[in-house]
């Protein structure tokens, strides 16, 4: 393919070279002369393992070659790609000058040609800046409408710096945001000679993505440093710890825990990082990271009770009472305590939880209700469709599978709020569906 990268930086240095090794024809773009003059020159504007001997290899093959002029640029290829800086302002937000003139410069590039373009937004954005920055100012200086005159695509970049290289030719994933089979056809094509899945998505969903990676790899480092200090602290080898916690992908490195819903509960996790939390706090080792799980989970319970109360409606039933489907445990289960705070707002509150029966609770888990909610016997139901018959306001609390038929049941005037998204979501309901966070 014919490809032009804008903006020589790390990411655009990397993806020219690499893109034209792949046997693709290469143009760099860049306002800074000095860094067209090293790529022209087989030289690498950055310091990158590798890198200086692809670029060496591909100019000199006459598979790469670099340039000022973004009109140049446009006209001698088929995809552009947007790979200037995004850089933080002083209050935390994103600077998207560079990202906004690159785009204006290529609309008015646009103007005059008649073959469909794709622009490809590799830069680092957040969810609405396609379409609300590089999009209108695409169509703003091209005179052109997006999806008809020209064609954008979002594919995030997942390089490391030292490693970029490899990076670029195995990474986790290929990822494509589009709307239109057109634009994803367009990118994708460049990826051929690339071992990796490819994921087509939207492009909120494909700007979101690497925000969401990097605050995660952010977040695994600063836990494993806090659970480092605590271990120096109590004479335990860190890195044994964390060498067997790694060895663990069926739940510590893996998909489980990582769906988006509502606030965990049971009998181990809030106990045990109060434990871990008390324990550190005796030795005088801060855990700013590991002190705030349960701050953050009482908000997602609060962010529930909020939706519930944006309602405006009185009568509220409750779809599972345990903190996890096919249990009856009931200690610290997140909904008990969105029970609670509901029925103390005095709305109306009837519940159905096929494993909660006053008359089996027994130990802990009676103890629990009866100090939690001690009137829990009138508030139970004995049927789901019980349940659906009296609320104006289902929310549902855990995975039971017996629920999602029974909400296709509700009526027009009913609201379903979904606490752990089951597989109803998107289904035709006749009722007002809300998911907690989706």
């Amino acid at each position: 393919m014919q490809v032009s990268v804008f903006g020589l930086g790390y990411v655009g240095s990397v993806s020219a070279a690499s893109f034209a090794a792949d046997g693709h024809h290469v143009i760099g773009v860049d306002v800074n002369p000095d860094k067209v003059a090293a790529i022209n020159a087989g030289r690498s504007p950055i310091v990158e393992p590798g890198l200086e001997d692809v670029l060496a290899r591909t100019v000199a093959e006459g598979r790469l070659r670099a340039t000022t002029d973004t009109a140049d640029a446009v006209r001698e290829t088929e995809v552009s790609l947007l790979c200037v800086g995004t850089p933080s302002r002083r209050n935390g937000s994103l600077d998207l000058t560079y990202l906004e003139r690159v785009s204006e410069q290529i609309g008015a590039s646009l103007r005059d040609k008649s073959s469909y373009h794709v622009v490809v937004v590799r830069s680092t954005v957040l969810p609405g800046t396609t379409h609300g920055v590089v999009i209108p100012a695409l169509e703003r200086e091209s005179g052109k409408t997006y999806g008809d005159g020209f064609g954008v695509s979002v594919n995030p970049e997942f390089l490391r710096e030292g490693t970029a290289l490899k990076d670029f030719r195995k990474p986790p994933l290929t990822l494509v945001g589009h709307n239109h089979a057109a634009d994803a056809s367009g990118t994708i094509a460049l990826y051929q000679s690339i071992d990796a899945p490819l994921v087509s998505t939207s492009i909120s969903v494909a700007e979101m993505m690497k925000y969401t990676s990097n605050a995660w790899h952010a977040l695994k480092i600063c836990f494993a440093n806090e659970i480092g200090n605590l271990c120096k602290r109590v004479g335990v080898d860190s890195h044994d710890v964390m060498d067997i916690f790694c060895r663990d992908e069926k739940l510590n490195l893996s998909s489980c825990y990582l769906k988006p819903g509502f606030a965990f509960g049971g009998s181990c996790l809030p106990k045990d990082v109060r434990a871990l939390q008390y324990r550190a706090k005796e030795l005088d080792v801060e855990l700013p990271v590991i002190s705030q799980i349960l701050p953050s989970n009482r908000l997602q319970i609060q962010q529930a009770f909020d939706q519930v109360m944006d309602t405006g409606r009185k009568k509220i039933g409750l779809l599972g009472f345990s903190f996890k489907a096919g249990t009856d445990d009931l200690r610290e289960s997140p909904i008990v305590i969105l029970a609670e705070q509901l029925l103390g707002k005095g709305l109306s509150v009837c519940i159905y939880d096929k494993n909660v029966s006053l008359a089996k609770l027994v130990g802990s888990n009676k103890e629990y209700i009866e100090k939690q909610i001690p009137h829990l016997s009138s508030l139970l139901c004995n049927a789901v469709d019980e349940v659906i018959e009296k609320s104006e306001v289902i929310v549902v609390g855990n995975q039971s599978p017996e629920f999602a038929d029974a909400l296709r049941k509700c009526r027009a005037d009913q609201i379903i709020i979904d606490l752990v998204r089951l597989p109803i979501y998107g289904s035709l309901l006749q009722a007002d569906y809300r998911g907690i966070c989706w």
